[in-house]
């Protein structure tokens, strides 16, 4: 089950967590306030479970269009079905608020996410070379995909 949570300091203390433990360092973190300052519907949308503790999905609208800003699982509940709760859930938030296509960028070397995404009818339209930095100093291509809904 997941709702749609409009953060305060300690949901968005929480969402950090899930954040760092879905990421474990691949990604740069948000903070809290950047947490706290995304907003609420119909301008942007944090999906969590209802305990706010396995997944997270963030998205932004502007017009008719959304995108996914990140969506992290906690290893510990991978391949249960939260993350495409989440994004189901999301995909149908958005439809309610009549955004017509939504757009995600994926790292190139995360094929479990691909894959979810490729099962959501989204499709890959571009590519930002060497957009991720690693906490190594590689760098990896985001593949940017959509769907239209």
């Amino acid at each position: 089950m997941t709702r749609v949570v409009i953060p305060d300091p300690v949901t968005a203390e929480k969402l950090c967590r899930i954040e760092q433990a879905a990421f474990d360092g691949r990604e740069t973190p948000w903070s809290i306030d950047d947490y706290i300052n995304i907003g609420g519907p119909p301008e942007a949308a944090i999906l969590t479970d209802d305990e706010i503790a396995l997944g997270l999905l963030v998205m932004q609208f502007a017009a008719d269009e959304g995108e996914v800003l990140n969506l992290g699982v906690v290893p510990e509940a991978r391949r249960t079905g939260v993350g495409s709760d989440l994004l189901q859930d999301g995909i149908n938030l958005a439809q309610a608020l009549s955004i017509s296509r939504l757009f995600l960028e994926v790292a190139s070397d995360n094929a479990p996410a691909r894959a979810l995404y490729r099962r959501f009818s989204f499709a890959e339209v571009g590519v930002r070379p060497r957009y991720y930095l690693r906490p190594d100093g590689s760098r990896v291509d985001a593949v940017v995909m959509s769907v239209e809904l």
